[in-house]
């Protein structure tokens, strides 16, 4: 029991730490994203900004970011080690959204912090150009799309990062449901016995 707690405390921690960061860069996810002042570019500036500024920080905070990612997965393997049914089905669901925040993690965002620092936003050639321009199509994204779709991507992984947190509360709910109901029935099977002593 003591041990579940401690695990649940490992999957619960990291979460938070990481809606924290995600919430620090609300200011200049949301300007990118959902604010519409007449002059958008000193938002995307400030953003673009904000990401190298990120991206240049010490090793030893990629280093932290890993280990805390590590210390959440390793919650979910002990949770799922000898689990009941019902353990399964929150503990395996908040796995699944956890590794789909990894994955939003890896796949958008290091990669828009390393596209962002080297500023290099589809590499189009003037022939490039012309063509997007005529059919508007290519694989080209612009420097504003790439900044919108990192910014998205912060806010889906807070979705995802707070579906974990409800299924966890979810969890112990359905725990402390089950005790009181465990309790209750020990509770009236204890004064059924009470009651046949008292007849014999």
């Amino acid at each position: 029991m003591a041990s579940n707690t401690f695990a649940q405390f490992m999957v619960i921690g990291p979460t938070c730490f990481f809606l924290g960061i995600l919430f620090a860069s609300l200011p200049y996810d949301y300007n990118a994203l959902w604010a519409v002042p007449d002059d958008r570019e000193a938002y995307f500036r400030i953003l673009e900004d904000h990401i190298k500024f990120l991206y240049a920080s010490p090793p030893i905070i990629s280093r932290i970011l890993n280990m805390v990612i590590g210390t959440g997965i390793l919650g979910f393997l002990l949770k799922l080690f000898r689990a009941s049914e019902s353990n399964m089905l929150f503990d395996g669901a908040s796995l699944v959204l956890y590794m789909a925040g990894i994955t939003v993690y890896l796949t958008n965002i290091v990669k828009g912090f390393r596209v962002v620092t080297a500023g290099v936003y589809g590499n189009l050639t003037p022939e490039m150009q012309q063509q997007v321009k005529d059919d508007g199509e290519g694989d080209y994204i612009s420097r504003e799309d790439t900044l919108r779709v990192f910014a998205a991507s912060n806010t889906i992984l807070a979705l995802v990062l707070v579906g974990v947190l409800v299924l966890q509360a979810g969890q112990w709910y359905a725990k402390r449901a089950e005790e009181i109901e465990i309790k209750e029935i020990e509770r009236k099977e204890g004064e059924k016995k009470a009651a046949g002593k008292k007849k014999n």
